[in-house]
């Protein structure tokens, strides 16, 4: 709760750490994945609103998003817990909405696995980081597999299409962007200037936007 206050009201590390003493609640230590969102790191969601995009942690936690994500990858409000997990959620339910390259699939499934060990070397105080590689490592093998080979992230850009839209397929360019400082990862997709995705995209901005305002 202190965590969406902060972000609702755009504190800084110092506001939001005041914020914590003041409840009685420890701040967020040097051990523990940061998870707050900078008002810098707010403009900038506010500001680039045409494309898709959205804020995760180092554990791929998803953070903040606007609604041309939401409306081109679901809505991520609506879930909840390890839900939000991008690894979680690939090792666990797949990758249905999204198609991609068996190359590109092969290569992401390792970059996920090998970064949240990175994150485990960053961050070995962090609870909910250990008993999220627990419960992937018992309840899926794929990433029990990966996990042992112990390799090391290389962050790539990326092809996928977006299968699950109101307007159709729209095929996407992913490009990862790391928060100097903070340790977060923006991700952005951005579409071919005068491709059939970019009308698409733009057609999305309009119905996507109206379809979620009206879901319950």
């Amino acid at each position: 709760m202190l965590r969406a206050l902060a972000l609702a009201l755009r504190l800084t590390e110092d506001e939001r750490d005041h914020l914590y003493r003041v409840a009685g609640v420890a701040a967020p230590g040097p051990g523990v994945v940061p998870q707050h969102i900078t008002p810098g790191v707010q403009r900038l969601v506010d500001r680039l609103g045409d494309v898709p995009l959205a804020v995760f942690s180092a554990t791929h936690d998803i953070l903040l998003w606007n609604p041309l994500w939401a409306a081109l990858t679901g809505d991520p409000s609506s879930r909840v817990g390890l839900e939000r997990n991008l690894v979680w959620r690939h090792f666990t339910s797949g990758h249905d909405g999204v198609e991609y390259s068996a190359e590109h699939e092969e290569e992401f499934a390792s970059d996920l696995v090998a970064d949240l060990r990175a994150a485990v070397g960053r961050y070995p105080r962090d609870t909910s980081l250990t008993q999220l590689v627990a419960r992937l490592r018992a309840t899926s093998p794929d990433f029990e597999r990966r996990w042992a080979q112990a390799r090391v992230a290389e962050h790539r850009s990326s092809r996928k299409t977006m299968t699950r839209t109101v307007v159709g397929p729209i095929t996407v360019d992913c490009d990862v962007l790391t928060v100097p400082g903070g340790d977060l990862r923006i991700v952005v997709y951005t579409v071919a200037p005068g491709s059939g995705d970019e009308a698409r995209l733009d057609l999305l901005r309009v119905a996507g936007l109206q379809a979620l305002e009206t879901t319950p």
